[in-house]
């Protein structure tokens, strides 16, 4: 069910608050924009805003504005727990599960403030006093700018601002080649340009920014490691621990890896399979109608989007590409008409 309190968080914000950002665990594009996007916005009418994220950002995120000020839990335990206990809002952006926190998820549901979910994931839990949740969205970011034109604040927006929304929007929907089928996402862009954003700019700081051993590590990914089921119009790669040792792996040098699996001709399913820190984390991707969002949650314990989603499996790698393998003769027919 989609939700717009969009009223209710104008009237909780109308006197200047001590308030926390809170996004996920391995943050993406879109929870770092929309994250520093809010609080910079938020700063301009008085708020007192921190933002704050489990574990650290990709390298070709630190751009933004506001990047230098993010408190990490995982390396700044001790000023975490201070800003979680001073709060007196708590807003979650881009995750829909306090659990989606690690460690600090305990600490925020323990936490007696109202605590406000913006966000385009599906199934919410309930664990927000207010939400702003609709799922048809791009991204967090585009949900954020709707959020600040429902406050009747666009004049407050500028360049830092639109330049993080760009990032959300442009990381979520693969460049606009996906999730994307929304007229006023469009809108928002052209809106952003006018703001003054250099789009191949920003564009070359996200996807021009890799290191030689990030490259390599793409490399080997499609050359060694991709797996082509055609029978079943799926393609998948595997990165072990050792893979990711062998070529120095930082975080976010796997995005958009699971992408080239998916570019490949009449391959509708793609996964990426990677042993990290314990368990095995999957990404799921698909064209047209194949919901891999309720494929990941059903089977994976995961969740996320109809054509993007993920899961964090606690089976060994070969476990979950064995138990991912045994499950496509059931979708043959599905993988192969999804249009």
């Amino acid at each position: 069910m989609e939700n717009t309190d969009f009223n209710l968080i104008a009237a909780k914000i109308s006197q200047p608050l001590r308030i926390l950002i809170t996004t996920h665990s391995n943050p993406d594009g879109d929870a770092i924009g929309s994250s520093l996007a809010l609080a910079s916005y938020l700063k301009k009418k008085n708020h007192s805003v921190q933002v704050m994220i489990p574990d650290p950002y990709p390298d070709f995120l630190a751009w933004m504005s506001g990047c230098n000020e993010i408190l990490v839990f995982s390396s700044d335990e001790v000023a975490c727990k201070e800003a979680i206990t001073k709060a007196e809002l708590i807003i979650a952006a881009d995750y829909n599960s306090l659990s989606r926190l690690n460690a600090a998820g305990s600490l925020v549901r323990q936490s007696p403030v109202t605590k406000v979910l913006i966000d385009h994931h599906l199934n919410p839990t309930d664990e927000f006093e207010l939400q702003i949740s609709i799922s048809k969205i791009s991204s967090t970011s585009e949900l954020v700018y709707n959020f600040i034109e429902a406050m009747g604040d666009l004049h407050l927006l500028d360049k830092e601002i639109a330049g993080c929304i760009y990032a959300g929007i442009i990381t979520d929907t693969g460049s606009l080649s996906y999730s994307c089928n929304y007229v006023k996402t469009y809108l928002i862009m052209a809106e952003l340009f006018r703001l003054g954003i250099d789009g191949e700019h920003l564009h070359r700081l996200i996807y021009d920014t890799y290191s030689e051993s990030r490259l390599r590590l793409l490399g080997y990914s499609i050359s060694d490691q991709l797996v082509v089921l055609p029978e079943f119009h799926t393609a998948y790669i595997t990165l072990s621990k050792e893979d990711l040792e062998r070529f120095n792996h930082q975080i976010g040098d796997t995005e958009g890896v699971v992408n080239y699996a998916l570019s490949i001709k009449d391959i509708n399913l793609a996964a990426l399979f990677m042993e990290r820190d314990g368990i095995v984390k999957v990404s799921f991707r698909s064209k047209g109608s194949f919901a891999v969002n309720s494929f990941a949650t059903k089977y994976f314990n995961g969740g996320g989007h109809r054509n993007a989603a993920g899961a964090n499996c606690t089976t060994s790698l070969e476990e979950t590409i064995l138990k991912f393998r045994q499950l496509l003769p059931s979708f043959q027919t599905m993988l192969k008409s999804v249009y």
